[in-house]
């Protein structure tokens, strides 16, 4: 069994991309071949504890789009 990983985009997480939207189509694609082939892993850095709290007070939060 591998451990594929799944790649879910934040709802509003593109709404500042300043490209085209074959650009924005392009980069998405890139991001879901890189966690197809294990290459998306290769380069992360683990989160501080001030950027995960961050993440968990916006996640839980649940704040509107902007």
């Amino acid at each position: 069994m591998t451990n594929e990983l799944k790649v879910v985009f934040a709802e509003g997480c593109f709404d500042n991309f300043e490209g085209t939207p074959e650009e924005l189509a392009d980069f998405i694609a890139e991001i879901k071949n890189m966690a197809q082939n294990g290459t998306l892993m290769d380069n992360a850095t683990q989160l501080t504890d001030e950027e995960e709290a961050e993440l968990l007070r916006v996640l839980e939060s649940k704040e509107p789009r902007q």
